[in-house]
Formats: structure tokens, C-alpha cells, sequence
């Protein structure tokens, strides 16, 4: 008796389990946990993380469009600033284009094209989205940031002008998985 039990009682996780992965695997995408910093995301398959420089904390790209990535970089804020502290969703996007995409001397020129803000959990999001020239290119970034635990996070997704048509749905459910405790 406790062998059927024991057995349904398996066969039934394991098809809940499959229930709740299928999503993301139907999707095309996997999950990173960083559990030091206590965020996760989701990434398109097939794109491996890369060496990180100038602040990020991790990096991914495609290996066949190698300047397709997405990026975490973590930057300290007072412990009792919330996000709604550093400005709205648009001013915020602004200096973030300013700032971080397109700084001064970079050659490149961001436009702030929107900027939400979601709620999920009891933390605020802004989703931002820049159409950014370079002198020989033009891409489109989405990005999400959050301020938990003393630190602004940043989470940017990026792909060429060309690509953009093709991965912007792909890139949406990746911004919109990024989570932090």
C-alpha cells in the first residue's frame, strides 16, 4: 500500500514539475540564479556568459550574434532609498541613457523611447526602452532596475537594429523575468 502511494506520489511531482518547466523550455529560454546578490533572470538557450568588465556583475551573449547580451551591474545607493527615491520612471531611463548607455565621449547617442513601472512582490520596477546610434550601428536596449538591499540593480538586454524585429518578444519575457529579494 505505502509502495503505490509512495510511487503516485512521485509520478504526480514529477508531472507538476514538468507542468511548470514546459513553460520556459516551450520559450526557448533558462533560468540564472545568482545567490550571493539574490537575483535571477531568465536568457535565451544557447548563450553562454562571458568574461565580465567595467562593473557587471555577469554577461551573456549569443554565440552566433555575439553583440546580442544581456547584463546585471549592481551599484551601490543609501540603505533607505527606494526607487521612486532616485525619480520616476522617466527620469531615471534619462540619466541611465545618459549616464550608463550613451555617456559623454562614447560616440553613441541613447533615446529614451518608454519607460513603465511595474510592481511585482512589493518591489518597483522601471522597464526602460532606448533606441541607441552608434557611429557605425544602431541597437535597441530594454532594461529593468530595481533598488533592493542598498543597491540599484540594472538588468540590460541589447541587440542590433536588425535583430530587433525578431527578438524583441524574446527580450521582453527576459526583462520581465528579472527578480531580485
Amino acid at each position: 500500500m505505502w509502495k503505490k502511494a509512495t510511487v503516485s506520489l512521485f509520478v504526480a511531482l514529477a508531472i507538476i514539475l514538468q507542468i511548470n518547466v514546459a513553460p520556459v523550455q516551450a520559450a526557448g529560454l533558462q533560468a540564472y540564479i545568482d545567490t550571493g546578490d539574490s537575483y535571477k533572470f531568465l536568457y535565451p538557450n544557447g548563450w553562454v556568459a562571458v568574461k565580465t568588465t567595467k562593473g557587471a556583475d555577469i554577461i551573456f551573449h549569443d554565440l552566433i550574434e555575439s553583440s546580442e547580451n544581456v547584463s546585471v551591474v549592481i551599484s551601490q545607493v543609501d540603505k533607505d532609498k527606494k526607487l521612486s527615491d532616485l525619480g520616476t520612471a522617466s527620469d531615471v531611463g534619462y540619466k541611465l541613457g545618459k549616464n550608463a548607455i550613451a555617456p559623454p565621449g562614447s560616440g553613441r547617442e541613447a533615446e529614451l523611447i518608454s519607460a513603465e513601472t511595474n510592481e511585482v512582490k512589493g518591489k518597483t520596477y522601471y522597464i526602460l526602452e532606448y533606441d541607441v546610434k552608434l557611429p557605425n550601428a544602431h541597437r535597441h536596449n530594454i532594461a529593468s532596475v530595481v533598488v533592493s538591499r542598498g543597491k540599484l540593480f540594472t538588468f540590460n538586454a541589447s541587440t542590433t537594429d536588425r535583430r530587433w524585429a525578431k527578438m524583441k518578444k524574446v527580450f521582453d519575457e527576459v526583462i520581465n523575468s528579472f527578480s531580485v529579494a
